[in-house]
């Protein structure tokens, strides 16, 4: 017995994709917080390395509930915590920007793929 496989619509699939990638540039980037001793004082250098791969791990687990409405809201606060990083390695700026505006563009282009691809569905059956 084969369980038939979920059809996953372009802005899930597309919106995974990002966090997928992302997560391991994020990953590296807590290396590099703890690389650069950019961590206040007080607060030891190897939770850069924590830091970064539990936001890895939280963007991997994201992307298992990207089908749910609050999936994707999810992913974008976790582009904020990204950005957040920003006043530690003004260089994770940079990569905010860069997934920041490749997850809008998963979310909202899949999203009208989506829906025009629903309409075409919806066409073609009642043509039938």
């Amino acid at each position: 017995m084969t369980r038939e496989r979920r059809v996953r619509g372009a802005r899930e699939s597309l919106a995974a994709v990002v966090l997928g990638f992302e997560s391991i540039i994020v990953f590296l980037g807590g290396l590099v917080v703890f690389g650069l001793d950019a961590l206040p004082d007080g607060v030891a250098d190897w939770w850069g390395i924590v830091g970064g791969a539990i936001l890895a791990l939280a963007m991997l687990l994201t992307v298992g509930v990207l089908r749910r409405p609050w999936g994707i809201g999810l992913g974008w606060a976790l582009q904020l915590i990204v950005a957040l990083g920003a006043f530690l390695v003004p260089a994770l700026g940079v990569v905010a920007l860069v997934f920041g505006a490749m997850y809008a563009y998963a979310t909202i282009k899949g999203g009208e793929l989506d829906r025009r691809n629903a309409a075409r569905a919806a066409d073609a059956t009642n043509g039938e």
